[in-house]
This record gives structure tokens, C-alpha cells and sequence, in this order.
């Protein structure tokens, strides 16, 4: 499965760059190569310069987890029919205020400038672990609610158009039907007419059967109506049909 196909990327970058204006976290989607749909948002420069190498976030599975750099991460599993699409990984944020002199330590061990460290990582946003937590969990919801109704959506209409194939079978059966009765109610016009005839030639002695003829006449202009009127609802509903395959 495609994520593209169950995730507009367009309206998902605006849901991403919004939560990360209103959180201070970082998020961006990839897909299950790991390749990038949307464009990162918020990711900062010490996470661009120091802290990339060393996250944590191909961790499997849903999480907020701590980074090897001491950031809080998070993975957010997308999911359709059970089946893992992809994923929306970010944080990078700290839950207090940095220790530096534990940040420089960290610096010289990676050989950088701990200045230009230090002034990088007082750039990060600071947010408790209760907001961390509560906005992934609502990011991770709305999310996968969007990717589960397109799919559900779908489903559904690829069931509907089955039905419609179907339907259009029925009708193209009951107007084959309707033709056959066209031709009965010919002949029993046909029928009538004859009997009405014989009856008229037989004068006194054909009044009984006179009546029948007449009965069979009554039958068949009744069963042309009723033919008519079942040709006309096909018709109207062969329109309709036609309407929801081309939808």
C-alpha cells in the first residue's frame, strides 16, 4: 500500500506545519522506504547539525521516547486495514531547561564548537512531557482517522460500483423480459381481434364467445400498460445507474 494513496499530502503538510506552530515540535511523514512525503516543520538547527545522527526515531512501533542527544522523540505508526503505511516521526524538543555545562561535556565528546552547540541547543523549544504526550497522542488520532475513513470511503464506493455492475445486469435482463411480453401482448391483440370475428360470423350462437374475446382484448391492452409503465421505471433507473458508474 501506497500512503500517498490514502493521504492527501497537501492538506496533511498543512495539519503538520499548524501542529508544529501550535506545539513547537517537529514532525515530518515517511513513508515505509523511509523516504520523506511531507516537508519536514520545525526541525531546528541543533537538530539538523548535531543531533541528526544520533536520534532515535526508526525506532519500531508508536512511542515518545528520550534521543541519545537528550531530546524528547516521537513515532506515530500509520496504519490502514492493520497494514503499517508509513509513519509521522519528530519532537525534538527538551522537557526543562538544559544543563549546559553537561551539553559541553556532550560537545567536546563530539569533537564540535561548544559554543556554537550551546547556542544551537538554547534555540530548542522547552515543553513538558505532558504537552509532548497529549499533542502526539491528538496528532496520531487525527491522522490516522483521516487515513482510515479515506480507506473505509473507498472501500465502500468500490463495493457500490460492484452492486451497480450488477444492478445494470438485471435491468439489461428485464428489458429482454419487457420485450418478450411486447410480443405476447401483439399476439394477444392479434388473438382477440380473430375471436371477435369468428364470434360476429357466428352470430347468436357466438355471444359466449364473444365475451372471451373480449376479455382477452381487455388483458392485452392491460398487460401493454403495465408494460409500458415497467419499461419507463427501467428507463429512469438505467439513467440513475449509468449516473453512479460514471461518478
Amino acid at each position: 500500500m501506497n500512503i500517498e494513496e490514502y493521504v492527501d499530502v497537501t492538506v496533511m503538510q498543512d495539519i503538520q506545519d499548524e501542529f508544529s506552530e501550535a506545539t513547537g515540535l517537529a514532525a515530518v511523514m515517511v513513508g515505509e522506504d523511509g523516504e520523506q512525503i511531507t516537508k519536514p516543520s520545525n526541525f531546528t538547527e541543533f537538530y539538523t547539525k548535531y543531533a541528526k545522527n544520533s536520534r532515535e526515531s526508526d525506532k519500531e512501533g508508536n512511542g515518545i521516547y528520550r534521543g541519545q542527544s537528550g531530546l524528547m522523540e516521537f513515532s506515530i505508526e500509520l496504519k490502514v486495514a492493520g497494514k503499517k503505511i508509513g509513519k509521522i516521526i519528530g519532537g525534538q524538543v527538551l522537557t526543562s531547561e538544559p544543563d549546559e555545562d553537561k551539553f559541553r561535556a556532550m560537545a567536546r565528546e563530539l569533537s564540535v564548537d561548544e559554543d556554537s552547540y550551546i547556542d544551537a541547543l538554547r534555540k530548542v523549544p522547552v515543553r513538558s512531557e505532558k504537552v509532548v504526550t497529549s499533542a502526539v497522542k491528538m496528532l496520531e488520532h487525527m491522522v490516522n482517522s483521516m487515513v482510515t475513513n479515506k480507506y473505509v470511503n473507498e472501500k465502500e464506493l468500490a463495493a457500490l460500483k460492484a452492486e451497480t455492475v450488477v444492478a445494470g445486469k438485471l435491468i439489461q435482463e428485464i428489458n429482454k423480459k419487457s420485450a418478450e411480453l411486447n410480443k405476447i401482448e401483439a399476439k394477444q391483440k392479434m388473438l382477440a381481434l380473430n375471436a371477435s370475428i369468428e364470434a360476429a360470423r357466428a352470430g347468436e350462437f357466438g355471444k359466449g364467445f364473444a365475451v372471451v374475446a373480449s376479455e382477452v382484448g381487455k388483458l392485452a391492452v392491460l398487460s401493454g400498460e403495465n408494460n409500458k409503465s415497467i419499461k419507463k421505471s427501467l428507463d429512469e433507473l438505467t439513467v440513475v445507474i449509468n449516473k453512479m458508474s460514471a461518478e
